[in-house]
């Protein structure tokens, strides 16, 4: 239903073109890149002044509350807002989508204000329900530690605000700085002051690259003539239909986000280095998921927002079946190598200082179980960002929830004889299933979704990923094994990806996969400068 009638006369910024949104894509996932590598930098030296230690599973635990919030409130902000924020500027109300910004910017200062003072002052009681293990002096570093980092909850929810609105005025390239800059700052932290504060240094560098997240989206919104008010007006029929939105998408995301919560609780159980080895298995996992599926995502969120509002469905169709296309032709190869190439990744990027063989060899027998729900991770990026464009919010909420109970019920199941394995392949059966019912909702809202095309697709990426695994598997057969030096193991990872990455391409096009001309023709445009440069990526994970 539209907010108001359209209004003759009013300025209305275009759609972007097919290619403008491809190109976007492409520059998307380079900036995306340069997060996430920076993000591999972060975890690098945080494993070399900290391992596997006691003080480095207190952050992880003491880093679960305000992680579940940025993702709460951050993640669920963007979604309700993208869409009412695209449909006021698409039909020219410029002045009337910045009077909705405002109230919603005031609103969420005196809310989020109050939630601060008091979960600040309810820390011991809640913290010892994430860490259950921790003996009383860790619990006590454990609750100061969330006390420190509490606060930038409002630094991360008004930068998902700022970031909506630039979304919807199709300025991609600041909240693509976002990750970049709570990087270097837990880098530059840790770096400078590990000597004075320990890991507290970490705890200091997190918090203020959390604060910068909004700070850089600052100045490209002032490049956008903004007409910010210090108002809150609650009888706005946009403000209404934003609040509705945003109901039951903090209830969803909060959902995905308890995910967390029950893996470090189910983890706290476990010997001393599960907690950390899990979340280097899961951030190993999320390299290809932040590079191309969030950034596929967040360009075309958008589009799919102001298509819907157009009543265009067959476009809206074609959109989201493009969208999963790309991210399954991702997704699926990046498995099988995460899978065969565990070991040499995991010794490659991590095994220094403190993290030695024996953590090694811990997170490479984590990381299969955690990259099996890979493709339903991607997949459900995607279709969960259609529903939410299509202003359909509820049947999303009610799957990321069934799949929390059944993520729970399988950990507890698993628990006992898979150990931390099984708390890994929990999360990716119940991602696995909470895709299955996302594509059968998307398929209603989008009038049908041709999954006889997509299956046909996915049938020639995998045929193509299988073929990249049995040459992997080879290669590793004949090479040998490995030299402990750093240079020789880089020089054997980057060989092995290439090949691999040869091996899948080829297949892929004497399979005729569509996805390969159109990477190359994206690739090739943006080589020869034929693209505009917006960019953007999703925000950096806290810990």
């Amino acid at each position: 239903m539209a907010l108001t009638s359209p209004q003759p006369g009013r300025k209305v910024i275009p759609l972007p073109t097919r290619r403008q949104v491809a190109g976007s894509t492409v520059l998307v996932a380079v900036a995306t890149l340069a997060s996430t590598m920076l993000g591999f930098m972060r975890e690098v030296i945080n494993a070399k002044y900290f391992g596997t230690s006691w003080e480095m599973d207190t952050f992880l635990a003491a880093a679960v509350i305000p992680t579940i919030l940025f993702g709460v409130f951050n993640g669920a902000l963007v979604n309700a807002l993208v869409p009412v924020f695209s449909e006021l500027v698409q039909r020219g109300e410029e002045e009337r989508a910045w009077r909705v910004a405002s109230s919603v910017i005031n609103a969420l200062v005196i809310v989020l204000g109050f939630g601060v003072v008091v979960g600040w002052l309810l820390a011991p009681l809640y913290v010892p329900f994430v860490a259950k293990g921790f003996p009383a002096p860790q619990m006590g570093v454990c609750v100061h530690m969330t006390r420190i980092m509490l606060p930038t909850i409002m630094c991360t929810s008004l930068a998902g605000v700022l970031s909506a609105i630039l979304y919807s005025h199709h300025r991609f390239k600041a909240p693509a700085v976002q990750g970049i800059a709570i990087n270097f700052a837990t880098i530059g932290g840790v770096l400078l002051w590990h000597g004075h504060f320990g890991i507290f240094a970490l705890v200091f560098g997190t918090a203020i690259g959390l604060a910068l997240q909004l700070a850089v989206q600052i100045p490209p919104l002032l490049r956008a003539k903004p007409g910010y008010r210090l108002f809150i007006d609650l009888s706005d029929p946009a403000f209404k239909k934003i609040a509705d939105l945003l109901g039951p998408i903090i209830i969803g995301s909060a959902a995905g986000q308890m995910a967390l919560f029950f893996d470090r609780f189910f983890a706290s159980q476990l010997s001393p280095g599960y907690i950390s080895g899990m979340n280097y298995a899961t951030k190993l996992v999320g390299f290809p998921q932040q590079i191309f599926a969030a950034a596929i995502a967040t360009v075309i969120f958008p589009l799919l927002s102001r298509q819907f509002a157009r009543k265009d469905n067959e476009t809206l169709r074609e959109t989201v079946l493009t969208g999963i296309r790309m991210v399954n032709f991702i997704s699926v190869p990046a498995v099988v190598a995460l899978i065969i190439l565990a070991r040499p990744i995991v010794a490659t990027l991590f095994e220094r200082g403190a993290f030695r063989s024996t953590a090694t060899d811990l997170t490479a027998g984590l990381l299969p179980f955690a990259a099996v729900g890979l493709v339903a991770l991607c997949a459900n990026i995607v279709l969960t960002r259609c529903a939410f464009a299509c202003c359909e919010t509820r049947w999303p909420v009610a799957f990321a929830v069934g799949s929390v109970l059944l993520n729970v019920a399988l950990s507890i199941t698993w628990l006992p004889t898979l150990g931390a394995r099984g708390l890994l392949l929990a999360n990716s059966v119940s991602q696995t299933a909470q895709m299955v019912a996302m594509m059968f909702l998307v398929r209603h809202l989008v009038k049908g979704l041709r999954i006889r095309r997509v299956s046909f697709s996915m049938l020639r990426v995998v045929g193509a990923a299988l073929v990249m695994g049995a040459t992997l598997l080879w290669i590793q057969h004949i090479s040998g094994p490995i030299a402990p030096s750093l240079f020789a193991r880089i020089e054997y990872l980057v060989g092995q990806l290439a090949i691999g990455a040869f091996a899948f391409l080829a297949v892929a096009g004497a399979l005729r996969a569509p996805e390969v001309d159109l990477t190359i023709r994206l690739l090739k445009d943006k080589l020869q400068g034929g693209l505009p440069s917006p960019a953007e990526s999703n925000n950096a994970p806290i810990g």
